[in-house]
């Protein structure tokens, strides 16, 4: 593909990733225009766009007669999966799965070690000026080194998460939709299967098997309509009382009333929660008095490095999409991603 491309850019990138889009494809032509709502973009520029790079500006079907491929700058598109434009036929959809990897795994560990080692305890401890005479059967803590992990959701997260606990020697057990297909194909592309990564496999039918078994479970779903509401009563009462849940994956997807409930009868250690189904966490929600929750306020895809590894990702499909080759992290509208 040797002609001008059209590219439309609705996000605030920093002018020196721009000029590196530039200088790598040189037959590019580039508007920039960050908005906040895709009405905000002239009619003119989204009637020419042959490549969108959008965070949730998206145009009336109408609007983009020559719209090829929709880049996403977020890794779900669950927000957006009833748009219209995005069943158009020969539209390419992708997003930016593995781009927020890094970060949202080492947000997940932080959160386990907190929740094993009593930090929510000490820091409330901390906040009364207070040093606990019963500190050594208090803070007992839920160690993280040769536990079991149960990974819910094993794309580009739960894979980056199981390779940060090697150092913990844990034993990993994972579920995914499709356990016939155990090469990943997302973004960054990689080596490992799935069976170097993980010590077994579940389908997602079996999460009350793979929960029994587990001291931490880390949630790490794409939100659809088949795991909305996945996780509830059921499976929560198959935990260990000593295990502890963590999410970070999209709200919705874990039962909050069925998690309450099982925090308040004991069934579980503790919870940390980065995704809420209602956000921001509404004041008189029983999860912020409860004192083994960690209630951390949708941030864990936060990093000062989100911006270069968006690039790079995109790069990366332009290179393909110039050449006509699979784009990578192409969403399956039929899954939800």
């Amino acid at each position: 593909m040797t002609e001008t491309v059209n590219v439309l850019i609705t996000v605030p990138f920093e002018d020196a990733l721009i000029a590196q889009l530039h200088e790598r494809y040189p037959n590019l032509n580039i508007t920039v225009h960050p908005s906040t709502a895709g009405e905000e973009a002239p009619a003119e520029i989204w009637a020419e766009a042959e490549v969108i790079y959008t965070f949730r500006e998206l145009p009336q079907e109408d609007l983009a007669p020559k719209l090829r491929w929709i880049q996403f700058h977020a890794a779900g598109v669950d927000r957006h999966i009833e748009h219209p434009l995005l069943s158009r036929e020969n539209l390419q959809i992708t997003t930016l799965s593995g781009g927020n990897a890094p970060q949202v795994a080492e947000h997940a560990l932080a959160l386990m070690l907190a929740l094993g080692h009593n930090l929510p305890a000490i820091l409330a401890d901390q906040s009364r000026n207070k040093w606990s005479a019963s500190r050594s059967e208090r803070f007992q803590p839920g160690e993280l080194i040769n536990s079991t992990v149960g990974i819910v959701g094993f794309g580009s997260v739960g894979r980056h998460l199981a390779r940060l606990l090697k150092s913990f020697n844990v034993k990993v057990l994972a579920s995914k939709r499709d356990l016939s297909q155990l090469e990943f194909r997302g973004y960054p592309q990689e080596s490992e299967t799935d069976e170097n990564l993980a010590h077994r496999l579940y389908p997602g039918k079996a999460l009350r098997t793979l929960f029994k078994d587990c001291d931490f479970v880390v949630i790490t779903l794409p939100l659809t309509e088949e795991t909305r509401g996945i996780i509830g009563a059921k499976q929560l009462n198959a935990l260990k009382p000593t295990a502890y849940l963590v999410d970070v994956s999209r709200g919705g997807i874990l039962d909050h009333e069925a998690l309450i409930e099982a925090l308040n009868d004991e069934k579980l250690a503790g919870a940390a929660l980065d995704v809420f189904p209602q956000e921001p966490l509404p004041a008189d929600s029983p999860l912020w008095a409860l004192p083994n929750v960690i209630v951390s306020p949708h941030v864990a895809g936060f990093s000062p490095h989100y911006q270069k590894r968006a690039m790079a990702l995109f790069i990366e499909n332009m290179e393909r999409y110039l050449a006509d080759e699979e784009l990578l992290n192409k969403v399956d509208l039929s899954r939800g991603y």
